[in-house]
């Protein structure tokens, strides 16, 4: 049997990592910092297609995955960018990922996948806000007992 106390926890430490790392990699080639793009110590001049539009969704969605904000839409397109890299970039140097360079592609891939099925968990904004929301929609009289006077 599996602790649903530790499975919370342990997924929501997963989903946090990953975001921050995916937003590093993002941070790193937009704003030249962590080393730059792919070590150069340079950020990717705006707008450069593929690589400034992947840097955008790699700090973007790596923020609001590790704060669990619209965790599964942002997973989903963090997933979607990872396989359109390595299918575009890393697959034409080869089909398995050791031999194309593609590993860490393939990781974030099936990495935020997973994320994307199992949401952002108990500890996340997304939880916060619905938690929130529940709260306050029982807090307020509903509009039929408002108008019929109940």
């Amino acid at each position: 049997m599996s602790n649903p106390r530790i499975t919370d926890i342990v997924t929501t430490l997963f989903r946090m990592v990953l975001g921050l790392l995916f937003a590093l990699h993002g941070a790193a080639s937009l704003f030249g910092i962590f080393g730059g793009n792919r070590g150069s110590g340079e950020a990717i001049p705006f707008g450069t297609w593929p690589g400034w539009y992947a840097a955008v969704i790699q700090f973007v969605g790596g923020v609001l995955v590790l704060v669990g904000l619209s965790t599964r839409a942002a997973a989903i397109v963090c997933s979607g960018s990872m396989a359109y890299a390595y299918f575009v970039v890393h697959q034409p140097d080869g089909l398995l990922p050791l031999n194309n360079g593609g590993e860490l592609a393939a990781l974030f891939c099936w990495s935020f996948l997973l994320v994307a099925a199992l949401g952002g968990g108990r500890w996340s904004l997304d939880a916060a806000l619905g938690r929130r929301r529940g709260r306050s929609m029982a807090e307020e009289p509903s509009p039929v007992a408002a108008t019929t006077g109940s």
